[in-house]
């Protein structure tokens, strides 16, 4: 994750990212560190994503450039091709493409999906897709089953959610959802909350199973920052350099009550902080826990994102 700072405010978007997010991009140093200790953990191939990596192309390139001196492979790099909406000058996008191709950059993910029109027409996802076809750049639509959806309305403007749900389905939201197979991570979490049946917090008190989630690493982040971010727990992070060599558990008390004993060692911590649950309920022990996590994150928990719950919360309507 090369930044947070974004063209698009996406409700389900995992990272919470949106224009007004911290506009710092990944720097030199730190970009040269992240591979350093993804190769010493054993790390072949990654992915570049954000935030928007395009907002700082002469950033992207940087990080495209430390990862081939390091070795690491590049999969893909992700984008809503907000840098390719213009039809009419298609000369500045080509340009990318081509220095990205020059070092060997040769995938792009490219997002396709009735959130992402919500903020980029989603005529310029189509138009990069042709460019690339034309100049050797691969590339693949995420998701390309929604272009018949999507094919309902105006590729070349943007459209609300009240748009939407008169041209799509009043439903369509949490229709995307189940097609998307998104995490109720970040702002997603309202989403859930209005689509899902609400629960008690008592009703989660009895699960002291360990979070599964937190040291997976199978598909995990790392930010502009040197931070790991746990799979799907967004908004805990963790020096990735503690997360490879071992993380002190005094240090980080929230993560390691989730870690031994789950949402029921966390409310436990939590009710002696002063933490009173919602009384309209919870839809599972995961938007428990990130709201649990919000208000601590009040307190200046070392692992625990303060941004990211107050992003994570705003934009969705």
């Amino acid at each position: 994750m090369v930044n947070y700072q974004c063209n698009a405010s996406c409700r389900h978007c995992l990272y919470a990212c949106s224009p007004a997010r911290n506009s710092g991009y990944v720097n030199e140093e730190t970009a040269e560190e992240i591979c350093r200790l993804l190769q010493e953990g054993g790390c072949k191939s990654v992915h570049i994503g954000g935030g928007e990596p395009f907002l700082n192309f002469d950033g992207l390139l940087m990080m495209v450039r430390a990862l081939n001196k390091s070795g690491i492979a590049l999969d893909y790099i992700e984008t809503n091709a907000f840098w390719a909406e213009d039809l009419a000058n298609t000369k500045p996008a080509l340009e990318k493409l081509k220095r990205l191709l020059a070092e060997n950059a040769d995938t792009l993910c490219i997002s396709l999906d009735p959130f992402h029109a919500e903020y980029v027409p989603y005529g310029a996802a189509l138009n990069l897709a042709k460019l690339c076809e034309k100049n050797g750049m691969r590339y693949f639509l995420w998701k390309q089953e929604f272009f018949s959806v999507l094919s309902r309305l105006d590729s070349q403007k943007t459209h609300s959610r009240q748009d939407m749900e008169k041209t799509l389905s009043t439903d369509y939201i949490n229709k995307t959802v189940q097609h998307y197979g998104i995490t109720y991570g970040g702002r997603a979490v309202n989403i859930e909350k209005e689509y899902k049946t609400l629960f008690p917090a008592e009703n989660f008190a009895g699960d002291n199973s360990p979070c599964s989630n937190l040291l997976l690493t199978g598909h995990f982040h790392v930010d502009k920052d040197c931070n790991f971010i746990p799979p799907g727990c967004t908004g805990i992070l963790i020096p990735l350099s503690e997360a490879l060599r071992g993380i002190n558990e005094d240090k980080y008390p929230v993560f390691a009550s989730l870690y031994h004993g789950g949402i029921s060692s966390l409310l436990e911590f939590v009710v002696q902080h002063g933490f009173s649950p919602d009384n309209a309920g919870y839809p599972s022990k995961c938007n428990l826990c990130f709201f649990i996590r919000k208000f601590l994150s009040e307190k200046d928990f070392a692992e625990l994102d303060k941004n990211h719950y107050t992003e994570a919360l705003k934009y969705y309507t």
